[in-house]
């Protein structure tokens, strides 16, 4: 039987996550786990997506199952991420928000 530590209360600022670079398949893994271990103890996270410089399908793939998963707030984003969703469409439906502050507000 596996054991999780008990999710905190919402009311909670939401840990931030702050990625630095490029993101595709072959560097995504390190910011997946670090997501991972963040949505295993916390209710969601603000992703602040400002210092993100490129960005494929395969971290387009990411946040959306992390959105699907849990409340995700993403701050800031880059041009490069903008572009992103809105070429998919997905600015539609995520959280998107102006500053990491604005993401935290309720």
């Amino acid at each position: 039987m596996t054991t999780h530590e008990p999710r905190r209360s919402s009311t909670e600022k939401l840990p931030v996550i702050a990625p630095r670079g490029e993101f595709d398949i072959d560097n995504l893994a390190p910011l997946e786990a670090q997501i991972e271990t963040v949505i295993a103890t916390h209710p969601g996270l603000v992703l602040d997506a400002s210092c993100i410089t490129f960005a494929d399908s395969m971290f387009l793939r990411l946040i959306l199952a992390t959105h699907q998963r849990t409340n995700l707030r993403i701050a800031a984003a880059s041009p490069t991420v903008t572009r992103l969703f809105g070429v998919v469409g997905a600015d539609a439906f995520l959280h998107i928000h102006p500053t990491v502050e604005a993401a935290h507000a309720p």
